[in-house]
């Protein structure tokens, strides 16, 4: 009975994150282009933040021709290294799908709490089926493998804009600057604001804002009461 009921909750679990056991095409949502140009920028920022702060110069020029020096910052070499020195589109394999989450926040960095719990019970000598050999859940989703697609099509594709902001505008914000004023729909830019906060984070942030509230509430009835007591006198 209790290996029935076991297997039953297991199965609602899968259920619930839309993970199928018998087809492991169920559930799959591409990412939207919005989802693309957001982390294909999150990952390029991160390249050019690794060496924004460097003061080191460069020197350019061929043969006996006199040679000037650049300053690394604004040198196209370090475009050139954070976008394919590996290819900045190659970063997006390390995503997994957290299909607890909602919105663009499903995309994030290591496994998802549905996959840690899977392997937990696979640890524990649980057979766990999900339609996959065990040593490939863990390998790029469909969703992730077609962001990194639409990523390098985008890279391409936006080249020009990328250099022009590069050279010419990196005090603007290169997420607002690429993806909401020029790569994306106007009604495909919602996920760009998304930003996901830890359930305990949110629960605190909820507490603390129901507390402030009561507060504030108590302190209107207080001075509503002191004023009636005035007018009384």
């Amino acid at each position: 009975m209790l290996k029935i009921f076991f297997g039953f909750t297991l199965v609602l679990l899968l259920n619930v994150v839309g993970i199928n056991c018998n087809d492991d095409d169920s559930g799959v949502i591409l990412p939207s282009m919005c989802e693309v140009c957001k982390f294909f920028v999150t990952e390029l920022q991160s390249r050019l933040d690794e060496t924004g702060k460097t003061k080191e110069t460069l020197q350019v020029g061929h043969g006996l021709d006199k040679k000037k020096k650049i300053v690394y910052h604004k040198s196209e070499l370090r475009l050139t290294e954070a976008l394919t020195d590996p290819h900045v589109c190659d970063k997006i394999l390390e995503y997994n799908v957290h299909k607890e989450r909602s919105g663009s926040n499903r995309f994030a960095k290591g496994r998802s709490e549905t996959m840690e719990t899977l392997h937990g019970l696979v640890n524990k000598g649980v057979k766990v089926e999900l339609g996959i050999p065990h040593e490939l859940w863990d390998a790029p989703s469909a969703e992730v493998t077609d962001m990194q697609r639409k990523c390098f099509k985008m890279a391409e594709e936006y080249e020009d804009e990328i250099e022009d902001w590069y050279f010419n505008h990196q005090e603007k914000d290169l997420m607002t600057y690429l993806c909401a004023n020029r790569a994306l729909r106007k009604d495909d830019k919602k996920c760009l604001t998304e930003k996901y906060e830890p359930k305990g984070k949110r629960e605190k942030v909820d507490t603390n804002e129901k507390t402030a509230k009561k507060k504030n509430k108590k302190k209107s009835k207080g001075e509503e009461g002191e004023k009636d007591t005035k007018d009384e006198l």
